[in-house]
């Protein structure tokens, strides 16, 4: 019921109001409604798919905590790769850095020397522009640095997230141990006689017949 037919209701003579009849009418037409949404739904889900490794939920549970435990390994060995890389990086930049720099001071001493030789000069402008070139690299250099320790950091999510999983296992086994348990019985379910699919009665066309009550009879003889 909206909320305009809640207020109209409260609102309107008692004597509009509707009587138990109607309202029982509008019972059953809801039950129905429901009765038929779930029998719907039955159709569309049942039968469940059957027990197979593909769909045993504690099996496909372990195969995810087991593959997201190696895929997160293979990360982390890959992160520290680049981690190692832009230290090696890092290191190489400094050589270099300092070999421009003994370059820098030598030609600024040749240039202050012999400011007519115009070599000098143009060579120290070209220094200054790889100098500037090798400070971008060594701030990228930094940059995938300290992204890859970050990104490990990050991953850290993962192990929390394989607990939470191997929780869920643990109660899921509890209880599967606790309903094998509740539901034992004391005769093997090999020596107990079989029972019928469909008997009498059934709201299905497939009832048994003469030679399944017989075969029943024969199983109860034994």
């Amino acid at each position: 019921m909206t909320q305009e037919e809640l207020n109209a209701l409260l609102n309107s003579d008692v004597s509009e109001l509707p009587d138990e009849e109607e309202l029982q009418e509008e019972k059953e037409e809801a039950k129905e409604e429901l009765s038929s949404d779930f029998r719907i739904d039955q159709e569309v889900n049942w039968p469940p798919p059957p027990p197979t490794n593909e769909h045993k939920v504690v099996h496909q549970l372990d195969d995810v905590t087991r593959d997201s435990e190696v895929k997160a390994t293979e990360t982390f060995d890959k992160l520290e790769a680049i981690n190692n890389a832009g230290m090696d990086i890092e290191d190489s930049v400094k050589v270099i850095s300092g070999f421009f720099k003994s370059q820098k001071e030598l030609l600024e001493k040749l240039h202050a020397q012999f400011p007519d030789f115009h070599t000098f000069g143009d060579k120290l402008e070209e220094l200054k522009k790889a100098q500037s070139a090798l400070d971008t690299i060594m701030d990228s250099s930094d940059i995938i640095s300290n992204s890859s320790l970050e990104a490990m950091d990050i991953m850290q999510y993962q192990d929390i997230h394989r607990q939470k999983i191997e929780r869920v296992i643990n109660v899921m086994r509890a209880l599967s141990r606790y309903m094998s348990s509740l539901f034992e019985g004391r005769i093997d379910d090999s020596k107990r006689v079989s029972s019928a699919v469909h008997i009498q009665g059934d709201k299905t066309e497939n009832v048994v017949n003469d030679d399944d009550i017989e075969a029943l009879i024969a199983n109860f003889s034994k």
